[in-house]
């Protein structure tokens, strides 16, 4: 009986013994607390327990927070548990709220931002110039790498958001240009002598190009162009495709006077728009289902700052006769001005509607500009322009087309934009085009250096350039287009748009499939290897069939 008490004692002992190990081994566990990195930036260092910088995390990750505190050189530290492995962190850099991981009170604007009224929307109100100072007072979210995307600001007694990464934390790297001394230094010379702005102006800094792996784009994209009137007739244009090299297809959703469908969102900026559109919405839906369901990768192009139905509908947004002040007519049209906020909200809503109802695998704005050869007229004060917020017209372009790429690309879709050849000059253009302001932000740019366009015997061509236009691409490409290339830390693919029409100046040209080709291996010979568009205004079937060889 003694031996079993003694027994029965011993076991109890040792159930003691082995609960109380238990518990030592699992105290660590219960006082594991979730906390989250907080700082002002997108990445936090990690100390061993010597204090002693080991890695780096990110703002927003997880981490276990044993709530044990260290302190070295005045500094406080918490003691985590970071992927099975001890680590310190500076106290300021925990947070148990996943709602305040932002530790920025205030930033300072580095390239000139548009203002959203919402996080999650696309109404923009106003812009913000470089170097100012706004508020931060919260944010939408914190991304995989640890940065912010939109921060909520106050403004001018005014709250509203804008994309994170235009801003610095000091004013001092906010007034900073990007590479001062080679890439600035090179636009920096390039005044402003056509009224279009001055290429010190723009924002050079790097931009990530899309990749999206659910939308790849041709490596060399071969488009042929398809206006609004003729969509209606894609099975013969297919037809060519097929039996041709042909990867892609160009279709208008809205070309001035001639918007391709009824769009919702037409209705509600240019009722005009809508009313005139060539196409049912359901019908030109199937039109481009077409298109897709053989493969073909599928750009739509939008006429963005040319565009006479909106402006009769928005006269507020239109460029103004200062004497009449109703819509100024320019070249036969009315133009919206490209300050106009309105006019970009309008444009990138359709493109981001046409994206959604049609899958659009790319958005190309073209007519990206103001009109050109407007410079005496704005000297003389004929026209206003609205310029609201004192933007030169370089910049208000580069601006749209932040905007533009900024919504676009949370859809999954590229962007693209329409220049004239003049761009790739080394001058700011009268219509505020400057080549590498905007290959330096969108996806894809297309140039229209189309051979009767140029100056008879421009870059000094004994012969009528278009007559020539082999040696005329080889030369503008190579001699200006590349060169524009590699003045900016990430250029755009350059696609070009290829002349398919016959010359409209004497002497007059067939441009039959032997000129078709000498483009195509003129831009090759140049370097401009994306790819190319066929422009023919009234998308000729007998044209295209009769070249079709040259793809």
């Amino acid at each position: 009986m003694k031996i079993s008490k003694v027994i029965m004692g011993g076991l109890c002992v040792i159930t003691l013994v082995i609960i109380t190990i238990y518990l030592c081994n699992k105290k660590e566990d219960t006082i594991l607390n979730d906390y989250y990195i907080k700082s002002n930036h997108s990445k936090v260092s990690l100390y061993d327990l010597n204090y002693q910088k080991k890695e780096f995390i990110k703002r927003g990750e997880m981490v276990k927070n044993t709530l044990e505190t260290y302190e070295n050189n005045s500094k406080e530290y918490f003691k985590i548990i970071y992927q099975n492995k001890e680590y310190l962190v500076l106290k300021d850099n925990l947070e148990s709220n996943k709602e305040n991981l932002i530790m920025e009170k205030k930033v300072y604007i580095r390239t000139p931002v548009s203002t959203y009224l919402e996080s999650d929307d696309i109404y923009i109100d106003s812009m913000i110039k470089k170097g100012t100072k706004v508020d931060v007072i919260g944010y939408d979210f914190i991304d995989k790498n640890g940065n912010v995307n939109m921060y909520k600001i106050k403004y001018k007694d005014n709250i509203r958001y804008i994309y994170a990464k235009y801003t610095k934390l000091s004013k001092k790297e906010a007034l900073k240009n990007y590479d001062e001394n080679k890439t600035y230094k090179i636009h920096q010379a390039r005044t402003d002598t056509l009224g279009g702005g001055s290429a010190s102006n723009l924002d050079y800094y790097p931009y990530k190009k899309a990749n999206f792996k659910d939308n790849v784009m041709p490596k060399v994209v071969k488009a042929l162009y398809i206006n609004g009137s003729c969509i209606k007739d894609i099975s013969k244009y297919l037809k060519i495709a097929d039996s041709s090299n042909i990867n892609s297809f160009v279709v208008d959703i809205k070309d001035n006077m001639a918007p391709s469908y009824d769009s919702l969102v037409m209705k509600k900026y240019s009722k005009t728009s809508y009313k005139k559109a060539l196409n049912k919405m359901d019908d030109y839906k199937s039109y481009i289902k077409k298109i897709k369901d053989k493969g073909y990768y599928v750009i739509g192009r939008i006429t963005v700052f040319k565009d006479s139905y909106f402006a009769i509908d928005n006269k507020e947004d239109a460029i103004i006769n200062s004497k009449t002040k109703k819509p100024f007519i320019h070249n036969g049209s009315y133009w919206p001005t490209a300050f106009s906020r309105k006019a970009w909200q309008y444009n990138v809503s359709l493109a981001k509607e046409a994206v959604t109802e049609m899958g659009f695998n790319e958005i190309q704005f073209d007519y990206v500009r103001f009109p050109d050869n407007t410079y005496n007229l704005e000297k003389d004060k004929v026209i206003d322009m609205g310029n609201k917020y004192n933007e030169d017209k370089a910049s208000a372009i580069q601006n749209f087309l932040f905007y533009a790429t900024d919504e676009l690309h949370k859809l999954g879709v590229y962007v693209s934009a329409d220049v004239f050849g003049e761009s790739a000059h080394t001058y700011v253009t009268g219509y505020g085009q400057y080549f590498p302001a905007i290959s330096n932000i969108v996806d894809v740019i297309s140039a229209m250096p189309y051979p009767d366009h140029f100056n008879t015997y421009e870059y000094g061509f004994s012969r009528p350039v278009w007559t020539v236009p082999y040696k005329l691409l080889k030369f503008w490409g190579s001699n200006y287009v590349m060169k524009r290339q590699k003045e900016i830390p990430t250029p755009a693919k350059m696609r070009t748009w290829i002349q398919t029409y016959d010359a409209i100046r004497s002497p007059y040209v067939v441009y039959d499939t032997d000129k078709i080709k000498q483009q195509i291996k003129g831009l090759n010979d140049a370097g401009l290897k994306d790819g190319y568009m066929t422009w023919n205004a009234g998308s000729s079937l007998s044209k295209y069939n009769s070249v079709k060889k040259a793809f």
